[in-house]
């Protein structure tokens, strides 16, 4: 579709500082991680015909306009960019009338087929479209009564069905501390689209059961979002943590809501899209999502609102959510029966985000400090978080101008890499170190040589 020079476009790729060339490897990036293989092979030339005038096909307006998200730190919508979103079913938009069971079955199709794949948007990190009016809107979820199955006789779902749910939730999330969303996450998938969505349809002894039941099945779904964002399937996570929400909704279950609308910022933050980021985390603590949970949890939501405060440049406001984490923290203790999906979250945890922080608020040598303290306090069991910590100390490390020091805290990187680590981050992490140690390698340092002939046979690897 011709049309005049677009101007839109042009004004943002000077935004952006990006070439042509840059552009299209930036765009090509973008297709990858979402394997839209058939969009994978832009170049300089597709992109001087699009700021030129000529509209691309499909889901390129998309593709383009995450990718500039990016780099920007904002969401830019296609609209921005002068076109417009063609791929309705990528819009990510909530509506909260379908029923959850439907949507389960639904996004387990898309995610076990790679063809059926979305891309990420910055629609679905909108608050409104994930909240009803007032304080109580899970009540109007609650209330509502589950689609029977169609598949015959409905299955009784008795305690020690929640019970296994909980078991299994609990044995993935320790193997994804120790090697990654990208290890196990299709088995969790599957589960999650078979049995549980059978146990959802299935008739309750009590309304405890079924609550019960409802929050297994949201934490169950949380933890395939966050597996899924850990390994950079980010229109996959996206569509889990909705699901989760709304199951969360069901369950009547505020602090368990309020910890997926946490991970949604987190995810937020990652892409750039920083405030939406940050009317999540605000949401996260809004009302009982924070009152009614436990010290730990509530330290958690704080410390990942601290992070969206920062994205924002709200320097002060976050350097008080960050203490305020740290109090709750402090007061969390053996008497106090926390949830599982917390067990992570101790000093080593606090510390890291609380680097993140501070290197977003532009202090560096504050990051680097508690980015140490972070990896002496994290224990073994806790392996991928190690090197996603380790990725981003070494990065601030050589942003501050220690260039070997920062070498030999990304060879920890690719130690724990080599042991067997299935993480898109991480990956991430070796593909960033390539990158900032670019400038250095007609220098003649010899660590940087060494880390980057190693950092790419190991993408050469696995890729």
């Amino acid at each position: 579709m011709a049309r005049e020079r677009n101007e839109r476009l042009a004004a943002l790729l000077a935004e952006a500082g990006w070439s042509r060339a840059q552009t299209a490897s930036a765009f090509n990036r973008i297709a990858v991680e979402n394997k839209l293989l058939e969009y994978t092979s832009i170049g300089r030339s597709h992109i001087s015909m699009w700021v030129g005038g000529t509209w691309p096909s499909g889901a390129a307006p998309l593709i383009l306009s995450q990718a500039l998200s990016r780099r920007l730190k904002r969401a830019v919508t296609p609209e921005e960019l002068g076109f417009s979103a063609t791929d309705k079913t990528a819009s990510g938009a909530l509506e909260w009338r379908v029923d959850p069971l439907s949507a389960l079955t639904d996004l387990g199709r898309t995610d076990l087929d790679a063809d059926r794949r979305h891309l990420v948007t910055g629609t679905v990190y909108s608050v409104a479209s994930l909240t009803l009016p007032g304080e109580g809107w899970w009540k109007a979820m609650a209330d509502e009564v589950p689609s029977p199955s169609t598949a015959g006789r409905r299955q009784h779902v008795v305690r020690g069905d929640v019970t296994t749910v909980q078991e299994l939730t609990v044995a993935f999330s320790r193997m994804d501390q120790q090697r990654g969303g990208g290890h196990g996450r299709r088995a969790l998938a599957q589960y999650l689209q078979s049995d549980v969505a059978s146990f959802l349809r299935g008739t309750f002894p009590d309304e405890r059961v079924r609550r019960d039941m409802f929050s297994a099945a949201a934490e169950l779904a949380y933890l395939s979002g966050w597996m899924a964002f850990d390994n950079a399937e980010h229109s996959t996570a996206q569509g889990y943590f909705v699901l989760a929400v709304k199951l969360a909704a069901r369950a009547d279950n505020p602090p368990l809501t309020g910890h997926i609308l946490r991970a949604m910022a987190h995810q937020a933050i990652d892409l750039g899209f920083h405030e939406q980021a940050l009317d999540l985390s605000t949401a996260s603590m809004a009302g009982q999502r924070y009152a009614a949970a436990t010290p730990r949890e509530r330290a958690l939501l704080g410390v990942v609102h601290a992070r969206g405060l920062a994205a924002n440049g709200r320097k002060q406001a976050a350097a008080k959510a960050l203490l305020k984490a740290e109090d709750d923290l402090a007061s969390a203790s053996e008497e106090i029966r926390e949830p599982h999906r917390t067990f992570f979250f101790a000093e080593a945890s606090l510390a890291h985000e609380t680097a993140c922080t501070l290197r977003d608020c532009g202090d560096r040598q504050g990051a680097i400090r508690h980015f140490r303290r972070s990896v002496r306090a994290r224990g073994t069991a806790f392996r991928r978080t190690h090197a996603v910590t380790l990725g981003y100390l070494g990065a601030t490390q050589i942003a501050n101008g220690s260039v070997e020091e920062a070498c030999a805290t990304w060879g920890s990187v690719l130690d724990a890499m080599e042991e067997g680590i299935y993480s898109g981050r991480a990956r991430q992490a070796v593909v960033d170190m390539r990158h900032l140690v670019s400038p250095y390698r007609r220098r003649g340092i010899p660590a940087v040589a060494q880390l980057d002939a190693r950092a790419a046979a190991y993408l050469a690897r696995v890729d």
